[in-house]
């Protein structure tokens, strides 16, 4: 059992059709699965109803920021495997069965959607694409995870994996936080990437903002790093 998941705040336009895409291409795979919203408790528009109208479950987050969310669905979900993608049109869900199919042959604990793999590809723009090669490279290195793109949120985890993991991490970093705690959880840890794209958004404007987001991400990666130093490079 597949739990898919998408983190929202204020995306009800885009779940309309995100919604619709995510169950034809899931439908694709011939996997069993469920489908987890979950909210912010500061949204204002009516996602809560769109989910309704589609019959997924819904729930609020219960911890602050986009690593509060993060892990409130861990928390709430069930299944097998969690797969996550965001919610504002820049994952395609046409590529689902891709990652799906990687993630069922069984080798592999994690399968991302990577931009940076060959026939990936980001719409982004150039001072993006930048810090994002920077920040993936400096965090690979110091955190010895065997992957290009540990930035994006396009992902199929191992559930029972991922439910093991001590995440404390409240915004964007804590992608990095799940795949450094997984590996020293299981120092055998197998990540597949798969090709994607990283469209544009379809509806409203991005939550990130770049200069929380770089002190975040420097803060993170000195607590990240030291934890691997702790517990000895693997």
């Amino acid at each position: 059992m597949i739990c898919i998941v998408l983190l929202v705040y204020q995306e009800a336009e885009n779940l309309k059709w995100m919604l619709p895409q995510i169950l034809e291409n899931i439908k694709k795979t011939d996997e069993d699965f469920n489908i987890l919203v979950v909210d912010s408790e500061k949204s204002k528009d009516n996602s809560n109803e769109v989910c309704r109208q589609f019959q997924v479950r819904y729930v609020q987050q219960e911890y602050p920021g986009f690593g509060g969310a993060y892990r409130t669905a861990i928390q709430c979900a069930s299944g097998d495997s969690l797969l996550i993608l965001d919610s504002d049109g820049q994952h395609s869900p046409q590529d689902i069965p891709k990652l799906v199919d990687t993630y069922a042959h069984g080798e592999y604990d994690i399968v991302i959607g990577s931009r940076y793999v060959k026939g990936g590809n980001t719409n982004e723009n150039i001072v993006s694409i930048v810090m994002s090669r920077i920040l993936n490279y400096i965090f690979r290195m110091c955190l010895g995870i065997k992957a290009y793109d540990i930035s994006t949120n396009f992902r199929i985890y191992n559930l029972k994996q991922l439910k093991q993991c001590d995440l404390e991490c409240i915004n964007f970093d804590i992608l990095q936080e799940i795949l450094l705690k997984m590996k020293l959880n299981n120092p055998g840890l197998k990540i597949g990437e798969v090709p994607i794209a990283l469209n544009h958004r379809a509806y409203g404007e991005s939550k990130r903002r770049w200069l929380p987001f770089i002190m975040s991400y420097g803060a993170s990666l000195l607590k990240l790093t030291g934890l691997r130093i702790k517990y000895g490079k693997r």
